[in-house]
């Protein structure tokens, strides 16, 4: 029996979610104390079972914990679960960030807390299935699946008066490059007849029809991840978003188009890559610096991370396509790095969101004479940000910066003047609200960061340094899936 659960554990992890949402199911509206505790313990269960994954993972094998569940009794549609190190990665980003989401919902959450729960297990249980399915339709439906409970957290917690416009805003761009990824799905199930990933990986494209299907799937993936021109959802969605949604919109959802590049668009159209990787690089350095200019002109502190977080993922999508194994790793742990550090930096733009309603950057300064422990926490994460060595970015931009070298000099000598930029608006927002004058009159709250917020923070700030100094904790296990996407270019 014991045996049987360690063999299935990558289905428990993704069903615990789902299991924890039916239960809260049940609860009548008025138990909020009973529901906050289910969705917890529930997360926190789910955390602990892929950490579980994690310890008792094969390393030696291409994809582990490999189930095949036929979900349709006609066609050849099959359910099938399988990881390898770059799935588990986004499982453990994905299971480490949900607890935090649900404890930032028991301050800042005051109506609907039971669909608020329901809709973040939701949400966790799609993700946990994007990142294992092995078949491209059911990687489809999740895919398109995580737009449902997202679209409801904006529309209905979001803070502001324009919430509705920008849920409407991320579901209808994010739709519409996704119909254009439904195509080239159905083109691909016309000529080899099955939709399993590890079949279609071994059958050869004509090149034409490869450059199609790659644009099909392009485009989907570029508004996730989001690349210029399609990213402008994204700052308005992380402003009209509560804390828990800008959380695991930065952590997780962002990383959604830059997974479906590495486990979808480039081992199976291997020439399509090739072909359209100066067009793509193009693209990507003229985000980095773009983003990076505009950033410096916000004055809203989550438009400020928002746009920062358009430029790091762009130098993900550089890296992506650099044909050696020193950008992919750096890329990969530059995903990781950016889904912490991002996370964290937005959970302490919410603390002061909750004590003085404005995130105008204007309406702060002094924040160390009366948040010391807060200045400090929101330093190490800026450091983090602009990848300063001993952070955990610093790892994953160094090695991009060195793959992209080895592709190509003048196009990493751009990419590095986003890193540049990013110091400036970094430090700039840093000294802006930290130091200077304390104005009393718009500052009437005058207490440091509680237990509890303290708590939420201090697994964020370990680590940003632990992976900083000790980062072959993350890359040993990136070799295997990294060797195997470079050899199918």
């Amino acid at each position: 029996m014991l045996n049987t659960i360690w063999d299935n554990l990558l289905i428990l992890v993704i069903i615990t979610p789902l299991l924890g949402l039916i239960l809260i199911s049940q609860r009548h509206q008025e138990e909020i104390t009973i529901i906050r505790r289910q969705a917890l313990e529930t997360s926190l269960l789910t955390f602990l079972l892929s950490l579980l994954l994690w310890l008792r993972f094969d390393y030696s094998v291409t994809f582990s914990n490999l189930t095949t569940i036929t979900w349709l009794s006609i066609g050849q549609f099959h359910y099938t679960l399988g990881i390898d190190t770059l799935g588990l990665y986004f499982i453990l980003l994905t299971t480490f960030l949900m607890p935090f989401t649900i404890l930032l919902g028991y301050s800042g959450v005051k109506k609907q807390i039971k669909a608020y729960m329901m809709s973040f297990l939701l949400l966790e249980f799609l993700l946990l299935n994007v990142f294992s399915v092995l078949d491209i339709f059911m990687f489809y439906i999740c895919f398109e699946s995580v737009l449902i409970p997202m679209f409801l957290v904006i529309g209905i917690w979001g803070s502001r008066e324009r919430k509705i416009l920008a849920a409407y805003e991320f579901f209808l761009y994010t739709l519409f490059g996704s119909l254009m990824m439904l195509i080239a799905i159905m083109m691909i199930y016309y000529e080899t007849s099955s939709t399993d990933l590890l079949l279609i990986m071994n059958h050869q494209f004509e090149k034409s029809t490869e450059l199609w299907l790659f644009l099909g799937f392009f485009l989907s993936f570029a508004i996730k991840v989001p690349m210029l021109p399609v990213h402008l959802w994204l700052p308005e969605a992380h402003v009209e978003s509560p804390t828990a949604g800008s959380v695991l919109l930065a952590g997780v959802l962002l990383k959604l188009g830059t997974y479906g590049f590495l486990r979808y668009s480039i081992p199976l159209f291997p020439y399509a890559s090739t072909y359209y990787t100066p067009i793509i690089s193009v693209m990507a350095v003229i985000a980095i610096i773009y983003t990076s200019l505009t950033t410096i002109r916000q004055i809203d502190l989550k438009k400020i991370i928002a746009y920062s977080s358009v430029g790091h993922m762009n130098l993900v999508i550089l890296a992506l396509f650099t044909p050696n194994i020193v950008g992919l790793e750096g890329s990969i742990f530059l995903m990781l790095s950016h889904g912490v550090v991002s996370s964290a930096l937005f959970i302490c733009i919410g603390m002061l969101y909750e004590r003085h309603h404005s995130r105008l950057v204007p309406y702060y300064s002094g924040l160390v004479v009366t948040m010391p422990i807060f200045t400090l926490c929101f330093l190490i994460l800026i450091l983090a940000n602009i990848s300063v060595p001993g952070t955990i970015s610093f790892v994953g931009e160094f090695l991009i910066l060195c793959g992209t070298f080895l592709y190509n000099p003048f196009v990493a000598i751009l990419a590095s003047s986003g890193i540049v930029l990013s110091a400036a608006y970094s430090l700039w927002l840093f000294t802006r609200i930290s130091f200077g004058s304390l104005n009393s009159t718009r500052i009437t709250k005058f207490f440091d960061v509680t237990f509890l917020e303290f708590s939420i923070l201090l697994p964020f700030l370990l680590l940003v340094v632990l992976l900083g100094f000790y980062p072959s904790l993350i890359l040993d296990g990136l070799h295997i899936p990294v060797a195997n996407v470079l050899m199918s270019k």
